[in-house]
């Protein structure tokens, strides 16, 4: 019986739903932790950024009318398919950061975890940030928390999946879109995690893959008109700074390059971080002469 032949896995972008190559035509290696190469990732171009800022604002009114609880169940799918998935995720996690397979798997289990986490938040967060405000006279005073928009995530550059996870799920929780930069020197879990994405219940063009140089696809997002908010967190100092200074042209929100231990259990500031407050008032009215109210 002769040898068969390995077949090796052709990574894609996830764009709007759909797995297209990089409209470059371009790829790059990737390799291990032993400079061992482990798969060809495509090069994503700044066509493939305004691409990835279209349909994630497509998907925005349809996500973000959803039901808070909506978005709990559909966060909780992501993490029943990856449960069905850990083998895979753990072997590409353990090449991109030269991990055990023992440790491998601790972190997959803790991605999985993160995605739970979030999922039980979406529909708590607004009663944690916003509520009935006390104000003196006859008026009701409510404030509710909105998403922001169509949000550009750097994913971190180390924390492959964790990290990767530990960014995104709170901006999705909250009814945000996204478009992801994955972590250039291992992309490949983020690009398998489209794979589940897009056979899950979430929405195309809810959360865009790209893979790539950071610092190439970031400028042209940090720029874009059409972008409402940017997390830094996969940026060195010096390129966070340049960006910064692209996002001011229209307002962007900012969550600027932070110190972060995201084996930790988070906290709400990546939620909050991405969300506009909504405050209405509303006259209580009066009822009869003695100028009761209700």
């Amino acid at each position: 019986m002769s040898d068969r032949l390995s077949v090796f896995k052709t990574y894609k972008l996830y764009v709007g739903g759909k797995f297209p190559r990089s409209e470059s035509g371009r790829v790059y290696e990737v390799t291990d932790s032993k400079g061992k190469w482990l798969a060809n990732a495509p090069l994503s171009s700044r066509k493939d950024a305004r691409d990835a800022v279209v349909a994630a604002r497509k998907a925005f009114g349809g996500w973000s009318g959803a039901t808070a609880y909506n978005r709990g169940q559909v966060l909780y799918r992501v993490a029943e398919m990856l449960e069905g998935r850990k083998e895979q995720f753990a072997r590409e996690v353990a090449d991109a950061e030269g991990l055990s397979k023992s440790k491998a798997a601790a972190v997959v289990d803790a991605t999985i975890d993160r995605w739970v986490w979030y999922a039980g938040w979406t529909d708590k967060i607004a009663q944690v940030v916003g509520g009935a405000n006390p104000v003196a006279g006859p008026y009701f005073n409510l404030s509710s928390p909105e998403p922001t928009g169509v949000v550009a995530v750097l994913a971190p550059q180390e924390s492959s999946f964790l990290g990767l996870v530990s960014v995104v799920a709170p901006v999705i929780a909250t009814g945000n879109t996204a478009v992801v930069v994955a972590s250039e020197k291992a992309p490949l879990p983020a690009l398998s995690l489209g794979e589940v994405l897009a056979t899950s219940d979430v929405p195309g063009g809810v959360i865009n893959v790209l893979s790539g140089r950071t610092a190439e696809i970031a400028a042209p997002l940090a720029a874009h008109q059409d972008v409402n908010a940017i997390d830094l967190a996969g940026a060195d100092e010096v390129l966070a700074k340049e960006l910064e200074i692209a996002a001011a042209d229209n307002l962007k929100r900012v969550l600027r390059p932070q110190a972060v231990d995201y084996a930790e259990t988070p906290g709400t500031e990546r939620m909050t971080a991405f969300l506009e407050t909504k405050t209405v008032w509303h006259p209580t009215g009066s009822l009869g002469a003695g100028g009761s109210s209700y």
